[in-house]
């Protein structure tokens, strides 16, 4: 059982339930269904923080995490990953993020990697993670974890002034695809910010300079396809706003359908979200990704993070097209 020092981590380091309010936020509520849904995946991803956070072990942490309802679990997994790394940080304190990762947090290994990038985001960057320990391939997800941090708590910084890209330095990989992969986490967030209101969200990502939209539609394909609420008619709208950023949507849409897929949590909402922006199943959208993931290194100075997108991207193309093709 967590101690009473386990308990007082907690209390002293969890964020604020009201910092997950909408309103508080001042974030467009499209319906009452739908601020739930996204005011739910705040209060759970806090409650995952808190898990890793309060444990007296990385196990011990899990088994709370597990307790979680399944549909939500990879949000508490990814609010773990950040309390682990912050849990690392207090002095005396270590090993609690390889701990998460060696146990079933393996099987939420995305989410995890996400939530080590709200950690940085809130600590001093002489605390941050040596991300060089990293998976080579998956450490890029951190800054997704990073940047839908920034959009979603410096709203007016990250969103509202969409012409303004604050810089960022880190020892992960270079500082220019650094800042796109920060957009995707960035399109991920516009989607909580939006409201999952397809057309609140797709004129958020259309203020924004035409060389970011396409990762800023991956980052919130990723968000409509795995966080959801959202229906048949609203994603086939938000696809046809996408328009030439179609691909990236679907690379992004696949991504969640490979997670979820490894997590074991794939619901009803994966199967209409990867039918509408990927023209697929969930399980073929993941295999895609599980076939396409390359190897650690880059060619041609492209990291291998950007060409595991591409050739996610392409193949999910001819998926859809061969599809059509057969429906005619």
């Amino acid at each position: 059982m967590s101690s009473i020092f386990g308990a007082l981590r907690r209390r002293v380091l969890t964020p604020s339930e009201s910092e997950t309010k909408l309103e508080k936020r001042g974030f467009h509520r499209k319906s009452p269904e739908a601020q739930e849904q996204l005011e739910r995946i705040g209060r759970t991803f806090l409650e995952g923080y808190g898990y890793a956070v309060e444990a007296g072990s990385a196990a011990e942490a899990e088994e709370m995490l597990e307790t979680v309802p399944r549909a939500y679990r990879g949000f508490a997994y990814e609010g773990a990953g950040m309390g682990a790394v912050v849990h690392d940080a207090l002095p005396g304190h270590r090993g609690r993020l390889e701990g998460l990762l060696a146990g079933r947090g393996r099987h939420h290994v995305y989410m995890v990697y996400v939530g080590i990038g709200w950690a940085m985001a809130r600590l001093p960057k002489v605390l941050w993670p040596d991300v060089r320990r990293t998976d080579p391939l998956l450490r890029w997800l951190i800054l997704d974890g990073y940047g839908f941090h920034q959009a979603y708590f410096h709203t007016d910084r990250y969103v509202r002034t969409p012409h303004v890209r604050p810089p960022f330095s880190w020892a992960g990989g270079p500082d220019e695809y650094s800042a796109r992969v920060i957009d995707q986490g960035i399109g991920r967030a516009l989607w909580f910010v939006g409201g999952t209101d397809a057309d609140v969200v797709a004129d958020l990502i259309a203020a924004y300079p035409a060389h970011r939209r396409g990762d800023l539609y991956a980052g919130a394909g990723l968000a409509a396809t795995y966080a959801g609420a959202a229906d048949e008619e609203e994603l086939r709208r938000f696809a046809e706003r996408a328009g030439e950023h179609r691909l990236p949507l679907a690379q992004g849409s696949a991504f969640a359908a490979e997670a979820r897929r490894k997590a074991g949590t794939t619901i009803a909402h994966t199967h209409l979200a990867t039918k509408v922006l990927c023209g697929t199943t969930p399980e073929r959208a993941a295999q895609v990704c599980i076939d396409r993931m390359p190897a650690a290194g880059g060619r041609d100075g492209v990291p291998a993070y950007e060409i595991w997108r591409r050739e996610i991207a392409s193949e999910i193309f001819s998926l859809s097209s061969s599809q059509k093709g057969a429906d005619l």
